[in-house]
This record gives structure tokens, sequence and C-alpha cells, in this order.
């Protein structure tokens, strides 16, 4: 079991998204729309147009080798 050390930064996107998108839609946003960086561990959270669902998208940190 991965236990978490700290608690990951979590972003909640304003605009609704077409919940559509796939994995690689939703990534495309958050590179396009802001400066952050996938790759940091962070918790991306998007909403549908009714606002009564959400989805989150998580990029884990990328391992070293060693």
């Amino acid at each position: 079991m991965k236990r978490m050390l700290t608690a990951p930064d979590i972003y909640l996107y304003r605009e609704c998204v077409d919940f559509r998108k796939s994995i690689n839609g939703l990534a495309a946003i958050i590179e396009s729309d802001t400066d952050l960086p996938l790759d940091t561990g962070a918790l991306f959270l998007f909403t549908n147009k009714k606002r009564d669902k959400i989805k989150i998208l998580y990029w884990g940190v990328p391992r070293t080798k060693g």
C-alpha cells in the first residue's frame, strides 16, 4: 500500500468541462490554460456543466532509477 507522506496540491479548474474528454484531453486543458506542470503529483479537479460530478486527473511524479 502506498502511503502519502504529504498532501498533494489540489487545483480546481473553474470552467465546466465536457466529460467525454479523455485523460489526454484533460491534460491538454491544463497545459494550454495554466502554467502548472502535470508531473508534480498534484490533483486536478474538473466539473461537468451541471456541477454535480467531478473528474480528477492525477499525473504521478516520475521516478528516478538508482
